[in-house]
């Protein structure tokens, strides 16, 4: 069986037993409002496909536990990405997730991969209900899998933890009866590339504090269309750019979500004009 073979497998199979779950589990998802859960991030957050949320992954109230599996595939001028993990959320209080990110170099033939750990707790305010918005704290730590390529550019570790702040809320018919979804995350992070470039230099390892953003209008109960914004630090003076998509989602129901973009990553490792699509698939619990 070839690498490629064996990836492929891997990037499926933690959608197959999320389905299976689901499906042996043999009752409805939980209690939560439909797209409440939000989709999954590329770091294996609830959240928007770039930046993680204030929400809890699955839909789960505060009396039940839910979960989410996801596959991401983006592509690029000159790379692909692959993206796939798992989140539980406990009682709409804390989430846990882990997910592998794979990143195809295709100009220079080569692959880097990291893995990320997630924690994320739901601090204060609720989604809906309220004036308040939904406050949670969280932190993503990863791990460069092969840190050779990441040290060659100048990276200085190949481990780092982003910590975040984000708070979000969704106003119920707030625009010509539309509801109206909104997201800012502020992150304390030194990675080079969301990670995948290893974190911080020789000349800068110090953090920095980076805003994220999300809105969304949803066009009925199963669509909705918006944006994510995502600022970067450039530490290995490679030109790296801030990331921005637009994006369509799709929520037929509580136990799948599709949600397919187009993104503006900008420069990545001094290449310019890495632009293209992607598409996620989550299932939920």
């Amino acid at each position: 069986m070839t690498d490629k073979t064996c990836a492929s497998i891997a990037r499926y199979a933690v959608l197959t037993v999320l389905t299976a779950f689901s499906a042996a589990v043999g009752a409805d998802p939980g209690s939560r409002i439909l797209a409440t859960s939000g989709a999954m991030q590329i770091e294996g957050s609830a959240g928007g496909g770039l930046v993680p949320w204030a929400v809890i992954a699955g839909y789960g109230s505060d009396t039940e536990i839910g979960g989410a599996a996801y596959y991401t595939s983006a592509s690029v001028s000159d790379f692909d990405l692959w993206s796939s993990g798992a989140a539980i959320g406990f009682y709409n209080r804390i989430e846990v997730s882990a997910a592998r990110q794979h990143l195809d170099v295709i100009p220079l033939g080569l692959s880097i991969e990291q893995d990320i750990i997630g924690l994320k707790a739901r601090v204060s305010g609720d989604l809906i209900y309220g004036d308040a918005p939904q406050i949670s704290v969280g932190a993503h730590y990863k791990r460069n899998r092969d840190f050779t390529v990441p040290e060659l550019l100048g990276a200085h570790d190949d481990s780092g933890t982003d910590i975040y702040l984000s708070a979000a809320k969704l106003w119920l018919g707030a625009l010509g009866g539309y509801n109206v979804f909104a997201n800012t995350t502020l992150r304390r992070t030194k990675a080079n590339e969301g990670g995948l470039l290893g974190f911080g230099s020789a000349t800068d390892n110090s953090y920095d504090w980076m805003i994220e953003t999300s809105a969304a209008v949803f066009l009925n109960y199963n669509w909705a269309v918006g944006f994510d914004y995502r600022q970067k630090p450039d530490r290995l003076g490679l030109g790296e750019d801030d990331w921005a998509d637009v994006f369509v989602a799709w929520f037929p129901n509580k136990r799948i979500s599709v949600v397919a973009a187009y993104a503006d990553l900008g420069t990545v490792a001094a290449l310019d004009d890495q632009s293209g699509w992607y598409l996620s698939v989550q299932v939920t619990q």
